[in-house]
C-alpha cells in the first residue's frame, strides 16, 4: 500500500494542499484562497484566517482523493517566510501579525546590517522585533515577548505543539551559522537589547531531523469531523525559498532556481560564503543547512498582465474577441520576431517600489529612441525582459563575486508559453536554465516531499531528491549568441536610464 504524505503551504493569495506518495506522485490537491489587509497601516493576515485556510484547503484534498482519510505518514507545513509573530508566556498573540511585505523596519534593518555587518533586510524578524523596540512598544517594552515564530513556524506548533522551524525558514528570523543561529550576532544583538535574543526564537532543524508527530489536537485542528488519527511524523517547517529549492531540486551548491510570477527570485546556493556583504543580496540556508544567495525582487509579471488586459480591450473593441490566455501565448511568440537593439525600447514593471534598481515607490515606464522601432514584436520583447532584469542587476553583484552556477531551475507563471520566457531568462543569467514538469505544483508539493524525506534514513536530501525527480520530464534552453546579444543591448540602455525611473518613482 502506497504511503499518504500531506505537504501544505501558505502563500500570499492562496493555501495549498497536496497529497503525495512515497515516489512524488501527486494523489490529490486542495486550494483555500485568501488576501492580506491593512491593520493599523501594516499589512497582515488574521491567523483565524489561515487556521480556516489550513482546515478547508484539507477538506478540499480529502473530496479531491475520494474517500475518508483516516491516516496520514508525514506532514509538512510551509508558509511565506519573515514578518512577525509574537506571543506572550501564556501563548496569547501581542500584536497582529505583520508579514514580510511591510517596510516600516528601515531604521532597524539598517542599525542590524551595520552591527553584525551582514545584510537584514526590512522583512526579516529580526527587524520587526528591533523596531519595535526602537519604537518602544508595549509588548516588548514591557518585556511581554515570550515566544517568536513564522506562520509555517505557527501552523507546526498547532498540529505538533513544538516550536520549531526548518533552516530555510529560520534562516529569514535571524542570520544563521551552520545549523544554528549565529553566536556572535546573538551576543551583540543581547548586548544592545539586554535581553536573551534566542530564548524568544524557535529550535533550528535541519532536513529530515524529528520535528515531532501530530498529536490529538493537532489531527482536530487540522480535520474537525474527527476522521484524520494524531501520529504521523511531522517534517520541520519550511519557508517558501526553501520549498522552492527542494520542489525545484536545487538545493546543491551552485545549483540555482528562479520563480517568476507576481515577484521574482532566484536563489543560489553557495560553495562558499561571499566575500562582501550586500544590501540586494539576502544570505538564507537550504532545508539541509547550506548557505544560499537570494535576489528578491518585487515586480515581475504584473505589468505584462496590465499591457495584455489593454490589448484585450482594444480586440474586444474591433469586434474580435480573444481568449485572454490565448492571446498571452501569441503576444509572448511575437516577441521571438523582435529586432537586435529591441526596437532601442526600454521599460521599467515597477508597479511597487524596487530596491534592487534604488526606488521606494512605484512607478511603470516606457521608453523609447526617437530612431528606434515601435513594432509589436519589440514591444513585447522588451516587457518580457523587463519582467527579470531587476534580477540581473543582482546577479552582476554574485558574478564579480565569482559564485558558479552549473543549473538553474525556472518555475513560474513567466514560463507558461513554451520556450519565451525560459529563452529570455537564460539570456538574461547567461546559462542553460530548465523547466520540470513538476515545477507547477509549487511549495505545497516541496513540502511534502520534505515530509516523505522526514521517513527515510541513510540518504541525503540531494540523493533523495534525484530519486524523486531521475524521472521527470522537463526541457532545457540555453539562448543563443543572438539573443545573449539582445538582452545584452537592452540592459545597456536599462541601466543607462535607470535614473529616470528613479526620479520618477520620487514623483
Amino acid at each position: 500500500m502506497s504511503r499518504k504524505i500531506l505537504g501544505i503551504e501558505l502563500g500570499s493569495t492562496r493555501i495549498k494542499s497536496v497529497l503525495i506518495d512515497e515516489n512524488g506522485a501527486v494523489l490529490a490537491s486542495g486550494i483555500f484562497e485568501w488576501e492580506n489587509t491593512l491593520v493599523d497601516g501594516l499589512w497582515s493576515y488574521s491567523l483565524e484566517d489561515a487556521e480556516r485556510g489550513v482546515r478547508e484547503s484539507y477538506s478540499r484534498l480529502v473530496k479531491d482523493y475520494g474517500e475518508d482519510i483516516r491516516n496520514l505518514d508525514a506532514i509538512g507545513v510551509s508558509a511565506m517566510m519573515h514578518g512577525y509573530l509574537a506571543f506572550d508566556k501564556d501563548g496569547r498573540q501581542l500584536v497582529p501579525f505583520r508579514t514580510w511585505r511591510n517596510t516600516n523596519t528601515g531604521e532597524a534593518a539598517q542599525k542590524l546590517s551595520e552591527l553584525f555587518s551582514f545584510n537584514v533586510p526590512l522583512r526579516w524578524s529580526v527587524s520587526q522585533y528591533y523596531q519595535s523596540y526602537l519604537d518602544k512598544m508595549e509588548h516588548v517594552k514591557d518585556v511581554a515577548v515570550a515566544r517568536l515564530t513564522t506562520l509555517a513556524g505557527y501552523i507546526h506548533y498547532r498540529l505538533t505543539g513544538r516550536n520549531v522551524l526548518g533552516a530555510d525558514d529560520a534562516s529569514g528570523m535571524f542570520p544563521l551559522s551552520g545549523s544554528d543561529y549565529d553566536g556572535e550576532m546573538l551576543a551583540k544583538f543581547n548586548k544592545i537589547t539586554g535581553r536573551d535574543f534566542k530564548q524568544l526564537l524557535p529550535e533550528v532543524l535541519l532536513a529530515g531531523e524529528n520535528a515531532g508527530t501530530l498529536t490529538e489536537e493537532g489531527a482536530h485542528f487540522l480535520d474537525p469531523t474527527g476522521t484524520l488519527k494524531a501520529g504521523a511524523i511531522c517534517c520541520p517547517p519550511e519557508g517558501d525559498m526553501g520549498t522552492g529549492m527542494v520542489a525545484t531540486n536545487s538545493v546543491l551548491p551552485k545549483t540555482a532556481n528562479i520563480s517568476s510570477g507576481t515577484t521574482a527570485n532566484c536563489t543560489v546556493v553557495l560553495e562558499k560564503p561571499l566575500k562582501n556583504y550586500y544590501k540586494e543580496i539576502d544570505i538564507i540556508s537550504t532545508p539541509d543547512g547550506h548557505p544560499a544567495a537570494l535576489i528578491h525582487t518585487n515586480n515581475c509579471t504584473s505589468e505584462i498582465n496590465e499591457w495584455v488586459n489593454l490589448f484585450s480591450e482594444v480586440a474586444d473593441l474591433c469586434g474580435a474577441h480573444t481568449d485572454k490566455g490565448q492571446l498571452f501565448e501569441k503576444l509572448f511568440n511575437k516577441s521571438l520576431e523582435s529586432d537586435g537593439d529591441v526596437g532601442k525600447l526600454t521599460g521599467y514593471n515597477y508597479l511597487a517600489g524596487e530596491p534592487l534598481a534604488g526606488t521606494s515607490c512605484g512607478a511603470p515606464l516606457v521608453l523609447r529612441s526617437s530612431d528606434g522601432r515601435l513594432t509589436l514584436a519589440n514591444f513585447m520583447q522588451m516587457h518580457i525582459y523587463s519582467a527579470i532584469s531587476a534580477i540581473a542587476l543582482g546577479m552582476d553583484i554574485l558574478k564579480d563575486e565569482g559564485v558558479e552556477m552549473i543549473s538553474i531551475t525556472a518555475h513560474g507563471g513567466f514560463y507558461k508559453t513554451p520556450f519565451v520566457g525560459q529563452n529570455a531568462t537564460s539570456a538574461v543569467l547567461g546559462a542553460p536554465v530548465t523547466v520540470m514538469e513538476t515545477a507547477g505544483e509549487g511549495g505545497a508539493y516541496g513540502i511534502a516531499l520534505l515530509a516523505g524525506y522526514a521517513l527515510t534514513n541513510g540518504i541525503t536530501l540531494p540523493c533523495y531528491l534525484d530519486k524523486i525527480f531521475g524521472n521527470a520530464k522537463k526541457t532545457t534552453v540555453m539562448a543563443d549568441e543572438k539573443e545573449r546579444s539582445k538582452f545584452a543591448c537592452f540592459f545597456e540602455n536599462y541601466k543607462k536610464y535607470l535614473a529616470v525611473e528613479r526620479a520618477a518613482s520620487r514623483s
